[in-house]
């Protein structure tokens, strides 16, 4: 898959704007989610993303708890982990808090207490960011579940900020009600996990919402589109120009399907993709 120049100017990448984006984007680096890979919690999940050429992997801690508590709030396995990244040279980008799917942090006490447990977990992984997704039946709809989960976050954020670990929120609310819910957490920790896709399918730009977010309220992007990526309605050149605008450094993860069936064929496809955009915009 190629990018041509045309679409490039399209978007508005000036030959000017595209010198400026090419410093900006030298610090982005493309990882991919383990469930994507169809190796949700999966340790060879680790040696396979490195083997398609991606530069982290973001990790599932797991939806059926073992002896009460998360399948990743284990000692050995996180050691594992942390020897298979070492191995492969290949960095945990971020977790993802999956058994919010299951017990909503909207409603279930259940949830406050894996995202607790999933605080220390998430740091002896060697990362710094994790997921907390609000989807399905845990979708945040009102503003009394999204006040719930600002208050339950303003208390757990303080134990995020001492640990050192970013909290962020997936879902399909505006950017504005992200923030809301940020600034009623009252904490620093406690920022987005930017989804270009679940923001495109609810109706909002993404192009605009990254912007007007910025990199200090943002802590990880998804990347995805229906389809295999480019095919679909996210004009993607014109969201790398705003991940290039606003500085943001840090992974960018793909979360894409396999319409072919094969998911090594389809995410080299995606990654090929992803890459070749990249350095269209860093070579102007």
């Amino acid at each position: 898959m190629t990018i041509s120049r045309r679409v490039l100017l399209a978007a508005g990448l000036s030959p000017a704007a595209s010198l400026l984006a090419q410093k900006k984007l030298e610090k982005l680096k493309i990882g991919v989610t383990d469930w994507n890979l169809r190796m949700s919690g999966k340790l060879e999940a680790v040696a396979f993303a490195k083997s398609l050429g991606f530069e982290g992997l973001e990790v599932s801690l797991g939806r059926k708890p073992v002896d009460g508590k998360l399948p990743l709030d284990n000692p050995d396995l996180q050691a594992q982990y942390r020897a298979a990244c070492q191995q492969h040279a290949l960095p945990v980008a971020s977790t993802c808090l999956d058994i919010l799917h299951v017990n909503y942090l909207k409603s279930d006490p259940l949830g406050r207490k894996w995202l607790a447990d999933a605080i220390p977990a998430t740091r002896k992984l060697n990362t710094d960011v994790m997921l907390m997704p609000f989807f399905g039946k845990g979708a945040l709809q009102t503003r009394e579940e999204m006040d719930y989960v600002g208050d339950i976050l303003r208390e757990l954020g303080k134990e995020a900020e001492k640990a050192g670990v970013l909290l962020g929120l997936e879902n399909t609310i505006s950017a504005e009600d992200n923030v809301r819910i940020m600034e009623r957490s009252r904490s620093k920790a406690v920022q987005v996990f930017y989804d270009v896709g679940n923001s495109t399918n609810a109706g909002f730009d993404p192009v605009q919402e990254i912007r007007w977010l910025g990199k200090s309220r943002i802590c990880q992007i998804h990347l995805k589109d229906r389809g295999y990526m480019g095919e679909g309605k996210i004009d993607f050149p014109a969201v790398m120009r705003a991940i290039a605008d606003i500085g943001y450094a840090g992974f960018a993860d793909l979360e894409t399907s396999s319409p072919s069936g094969s998911v090594e064929n389809d995410m080299r496809r995606n990654l090929a993709f992803v890459r070749d955009l990249l350095d269209k915009i860093r070579r102007g």
